[in-house]
Parts: C-alpha cells; structure tokens; sequence
C-alpha cells in the first residue's frame, strides 16, 4: 500500500490531534498495556509488513509486497494481545523494556472524509532480561487513522521495515 501525498495540507489543529494520538499510542505499547492498544484498532484493520529485500535493479520497488512477515486482522491482533496477558507468553516473561519513537509525521485526507493518510518514520528498541545486546527496528509506516464515534482508531497499518534483514529474536512486539 503505497500512501499518495499530495500537496494537500491539514490544518495545524488536526495534525496536533493526529500527532498526539501517535504519541499515546507509543506510550500504550512502551507500558504493555496492549489491551489498551487494541482498543485503538478499527473492526476492518489490516495490519502488516511487507519484506525488503536487496537488488541490484536500478527500477522498482525493493519492497516485495505480496510477502509479509505478517498481514494480521483485529482478530488475530486481538489472539496476540490475550496470550500476552497469560503465562504461556514465555517471549516476555520477564518483559521487555522497549521504546518506540514515532517522528517525521505527514497527514493528509484520505480517500473518506473521517479518514486520514498518516506516514511516520518510527525507531523501536528492546532489551531483553539481562543481555547486553540491545534489539532495533527503524523504518516507516503508513496508516489510515479514522475517527469512530468521536475517536481516533487506527484503519490499516503497513511497517515497512529499513533493514533486509531483521537482527530481532523475534516479531512479538507491535509497531
């Protein structure tokens, strides 16, 4: 899903609004409360991130869309967030300390007049127990955020990741 940004611009008040929902929902994730996250998430969304590879083509895209790490419904998300509230989610047992920072935010109309086309660059690290080495995603996202009775509620999300190669344990978190 390529966002297309025209030179349409959003007033200062909703781009505050929009940013300020991006920044809650980082805090949300940052303190496990994934219920919470979930809560934010519209019935129809799609949540996925498509790989990046290295080519040596000059043309094209270098984001292989039709293969994912992980294409996702809110019912899936919603399978993922009820394990992480039991004792079989060994992953954080003990939790993660992680961080997502969420910068460079664009937001433009989208195709409905409750929707928007939001771009952000994000930049997620984690440390896990006591090891030294600290894990890292960075890459950009782009969402639709639509209003729902009177609430911003993420519509569909797409991770694209900078890096051809995940240097994670694995893809638990949320970005």
């Amino acid at each position: 899903m390529e966002l297309q940004f025209q030179n349409t611009q959003v007033n200062s008040e909703l781009q505050h609004e929009i940013t300020q929902f991006l920044y809650h929902e980082a805090y949300l994730l940052d303190h496990h409360m994934y219920q919470e996250w979930h809560d934010l998430l519209t019935d129809d969304i799609i949540y996925r991130m498509p790989l990046r590879v290295t080519t040596e083509r000059r043309d094209g895209s270098n984001i292989v869309d039709d293969m994912t790490y992980f294409e996702e419904t809110k019912k899936s998300l919603e399978t993922r967030v009820k394990r992480l509230y039991t004792n079989s989610a060994w992953v954080e047992d003990p939790r993660t300390r992680q961080r997502h920072y969420i910068t460079n935010i664009m937001v433009k109309p989208g195709a409905n007049s409750d929707e928007y086309n939001v771009r952000s660059y994000f930049y997620f690290k984690r440390s896990r127990a006591s090891e030294h080495q600290l894990e890292e995603i960075i890459g950009e996202r782009e969402d639709i955020i639509r209003k729902v009775d009177g609430q911003w509620k993420i519509a569909a999300r797409t991770i694209i990741p900078d890096q051809a190669v995940l240097t994670v344990m694995n893809l638990s978190m949320f970005l």
